[in-house]
């Protein structure tokens, strides 16, 4: 009864904030991310805006061609990929990005070349989602705490595992259906 009580006390809070309970479910849903990972809660927001702040500068440094170069941060690290036209625009990305506070390190893997194909970027996605799924499957693999990223086949894993959940991760994703190549870009905390 008691729990019956909670719940209807909860739902008419959130019936009185309309929209904002969204804003509640939202940050919910991050509490748990942040839960999860094993990096500190402050660098997990770092990460994030860190992510936003690179767009944002690409977006002006580069103001036609933002949408072929994608920014991924994890522990303050950055991973560049996508396409860009030369590679004066290869090397400014990787500038843009490594001023940015509290990045550590920018790995640039920009390629220089015409923007992926809406077939490309579909099979991408899905490698991604294979890879995870895989990943979520096995109980060696600490799924939540490693970052994928699939450009042109090529899969990029990030986190800060062990080595033997790194092995195990590199080895789920080398295996997977749809992957060409895997770099892997994580922190070791054994």
């Amino acid at each position: 009864m008691n729990k019956l009580i909670h719940v209807a006390l909860i739902g008419a809070v959130l019936s009185q904030l309309g929209g904002c309970a969204a804003v509640v479910v939202g940050g919910a849903a991050t509490g748990t991310a942040v839960a999860l990972d094993r990096r500190t809660a402050g660098v997990y927001l770092s990460d994030q805006e860190i992510e936003l702040r690179a767009m944002n500068r690409l977006r002006e440094a580069f103001p036609q061609k933002t949408d072929s170069i994608s920014a991924t941060s994890y522990n303050r690290q950055v991973l560049l990929t996508g396409q860009v036209g030369d590679e004066a625009a290869r090397a400014k990305a990787a500038e843009v990005v490594k001023g940015i506070p509290d990045v550590r390190t920018v790995f640039n893997e920009l390629t220089v070349g015409s923007v992926n194909s809406l077939a490309t970027d579909a099979s991408d996605v899905a490698v991604t989602s294979q890879v995870k799924a895989r990943m979520l499957r096995n109980e060696e693999v600490p799924a939540s705490k490693i970052k994928v990223v699939t450009e042109s086949g090529v899969v990029y894993l990030m986190g800060l595992v062990t080595q033997a959940e790194a092995a195990t991760a590199t080895n789920i994703a080398r295996t997977t259906a749809g992957v060409a190549k895997v770099v892997t870009l994580f922190e070791y905390i054994d």
